[in-house]
Formats: C-alpha cells, structure tokens, sequence
C-alpha cells in the first residue's frame, strides 16, 4: 500500500472510530484495528490522536472547499451561490454521517481542539458564506447593515444543525431539495409575513 494510501486509509478509520466512540473514548489501538495496521504504524504518519482529528478535518473539509470553490466558479448571483453552498454541504453531510457527527461533536466538545484548530481549513470553509455575503452587498442584493461575520455562522449553524439530526436518523423523511428550499426562504425572505400582505 502505498503511503498516501495508507495516511487515507487511517483517516477513514479515525472517522468512523471517532463518530462510533467520541474523540476522548477513542484509542489509537481502535483506530489502528479499524485501519488493518499495527498500532506502531500510526505514529508514522500522526503525533497522537488529536493530530488525526485535526487531519480528519483538514482533509475532509479541503475536500469540501475544493467542490463548492469549482461550483461557486461557475456562478455569479449570490442567492445561488449560497443555494450552491448548502447543496454541497448538506449532500456531502448526508452521504457521510460519520464525518458529520465528527464535526458536530467534536468541535464542540474539545476546547482544546477548537484552540488549536483557529485558523483551520474549517473557518476557510465557513468564510466561503461570507465571502458570497459581502459580495451580495456589493451587488445589492443583500442588506448593507447585516454583519457577514454573524450571518456565516447563523447560516451554517442551521445547516450543522440538520446534519445533526440526520446523524442521529430522525426526521430523515425530507429530501435535500426539500430542505435548500426552506432554508433559503428563510434566510432570504425571513419569517416575517410582509406588512402589506399582513393588511389583506
């Protein structure tokens, strides 16, 4: 096997090891059964099993700014863009449970993970929104006085959140589709039925 075989193959365990036990749980002997390698081999190519948790990331995440940045590319109007962005993000979500979980729990869970995970792959990916955001604002298309910085993170926070309940296999019955549309109704259009409408 190859090394950068071997490195994914590692990975791929760690994911699931880690959404199976928790990162604190986990052991790197775990990791290694589930990888098909002695547990020295590990240490081959990570320091420990926060530098694994990290790379878990950093690839997988690299892998998700790499699909949406080609498909961003090919659009121009910010309310696709962000469409586009929940689209990849909540596919990639559902067709991985285990990294979803990963991501969900662990960011939160580990203080010392988010402290030496700051400037990461995941605020990269996360700063996309906002990039597509600022854009927006420039186009007019979205409001001037709304912060790019709160709005990325309320925008992924609702996306993280569906993710989360797919992971634990409830309310599964919407599709994909289902959920952009609603998604980015509210965060288009708000929930607020317009004054005008409001008087009819």
């Amino acid at each position: 096997m190859k090394i950068t075989d071997k490195h994914s193959t590692i990975i791929h365990a760690a994911t699931k090891v880690f959404a199976k036990k928790g990162f604190f749980n986990a052991r790197i002997s775990d990791i290694a059964k589930e990888a098909k390698v002695a547990d020295g081999t590990i240490y081959l190519y990570f320091n420990n099993k926060l530098d694994i948790l990290i790379s878990v990331f950093e690839k997988e995440i690299g892998i998700l700014i790499e699909q949406v940045t080609k498909a961003l590319a090919l659009e121009t109007d910010p309310k696709k863009q962000l469409e586009i962005f929940a689209t990849k993000h909540l596919t990639m979500m559902k067709k991985n449970k285990n990294l979803a979980e990963v991501i969900q729990i662990e960011l939160r869970q580990s203080a010392k993970l988010i402290k030496e995970y700051r400037n990461n792959k995941f605020i990269e990916y996360i700063d996309i929104v906002s990039t597509i955001i600022k854009e927006g604002q420039v186009q007019k298309i979205y409001r001037a006085d709304i912060k790019p910085g709160i709005a990325k993170r309320a925008f992924f926070g609702a996306l993280d959140e569906i993710s989360r309940v797919w992971s634990i296999s409830l309310e599964t019955d919407y599709t994909v589709d289902e959920i952009i549309g609603q998604v980015m109704a509210i965060f288009l259009s708000g929930m607020l039925i317009p004054p005008a409408a409001q008087a009819e």
